[in-house]
């Protein structure tokens, strides 16, 4: 494994642990809009860091292994980590848009930057199948598990599942999606049509998100 990604899941265990055994370390650090819009911008990073439990921390720390090192193998570390928190944070701005109007609300975990670093790599390689713990004998493709985990977020924000940034997934794709383009523009070149397929349905949910998640 990358000692970058190493290092990336090492730090969200420590925080999370200790998210877990200190109630008011958990409560400084986490997402809350009201705090964020009075000035405790340091949030919008240290949430991302904090889990609701081993079985949010085990997925999205499955998912950072799973996919981080397909991208670091095609970008350097710097770039790498790049990648990784614009898309903590596209995620938490995203999340502080969406939730603007209820001060209270207040959500956890690395599922933006995740998402990003996933969408990174579905972009590096669209065509590329992927078999997971729970369905180890089917195969999917790329871009369906991008499609998939990017309606899941709108379920997720429509049905408040949980004390977790659902909406941090949407904000986090796009992060990752932009951020890969912008570093790499010839990832446009490995599957024109998906790509741009990919751009339209990730801009027609920034634009559209918060009225599919009202039906």
């Amino acid at each position: 494994m990358n000692k970058i990604v190493l290092g990336l899941i090492v730090a969200n265990l420590l925080v999370t642990l200790k998210g877990f055994q200190d109630d008011a370390f958990f409560n400084k650090f986490k997402f809350q809009v009201g705090k964020i819009l009075n000035g405790e911008k340091i949030r919008m990073i240290t949430s991302g860091f904090l889990h609701a439990d081993w079985a949010h921390f085990g997925f999205n720390m499955y998912a950072l292994y799973l996919f981080g090192g397909i991208v670091i193998s095609r970008f350097s570390n710097e770039n790498f980590l790049l990648i990784y928190f614009a898309s903590l944070l596209a995620g938490s701005m995203y999340s502080l848009y969406q939730n603007k109007k209820d001060p209270f609300y207040s959500a956890i975990g690395a599922s933006g930057a995740v998402s990003g670093v996933v969408f990174s790599a579905i972009m590096l390689y669209p065509s590329k199948t992927y078999t997971f713990l729970f369905f180890p004998f089917i195969e999917f493709p790329g871009y369906v598990l991008g499609v998939g985990y990017l309606l899941y977020s709108i379920y997720g924000m429509k049905a408040k599942l949980g004390n977790i940034g659902h909406s941090a997934h949407l904000g986090g794709a796009i992060g990752g999606y932009l951020v890969t383009l912008l570093l790499r523009p010839s990832v446009y070149n490995n599957n024109p049509m998906m790509i741009l397929i990919m751009g339209a349905i990730v801009i027609g949910l920034f634009f559209f998100g918060d009225r599919l998640e009202k039906l």
